[in-house]
């Protein structure tokens, strides 16, 4: 589901927090839901498990830091139509540490790519 490069990428990200490095780094894919509203923002990645960590907005309003399997995610199919539910946003780009998005969508209830939103969660970070 996830490019080899861009799983990569995440397994570095993994392996610094691993390592203590402390880093907010940016979410470097989005998946979605084809047929519903959940929407996962992922920046790392256990690749011995296949558990990835990020925003996970399973679309009520209830948004979350937290791991997610893709083996779970890729296995999600269409009761009628049998294809696969979850799918990459190939246009995605992190623009902002994950801590950025997460606020951002704690006071919209939802995760968001809006700019001007994402800015007024930066400024709210900035400040605690």
């Amino acid at each position: 589901m996830i490019p080899d490069n861009i799983t990569e990428i995440m397994i570095h990200n993994a392996m610094e927090v691993q390592n203590d490095l402390g880093k907010d780094h940016e979410p470097v894919v989005k998946l979605h839901s084809k047929y519903g509203k959940a929407i996962w923002l992922l920046s790392e990645l256990d690749s011995t498990n296949n558990i990835a960590y990020g925003v996970c907005d399973l679309g009520q309003g209830n948004v979350e830091l937290s791991y997610v399997s893709l083996n779970h995610l890729e296995s999600i199919k269409h009761a009628r139509l049998k294809v696969p539910m979850v799918e990459i946003d190939p246009s995605f780009e992190g623009k902002y540490p994950m801590s950025v998005y997460y606020e951002a969508a704690k006071a919209n209830k939802r995760v968001t790519e809006d700019d001007a939103l994402l800015k007024a969660a930066a400024d709210r970070l900035s400040k605690k």
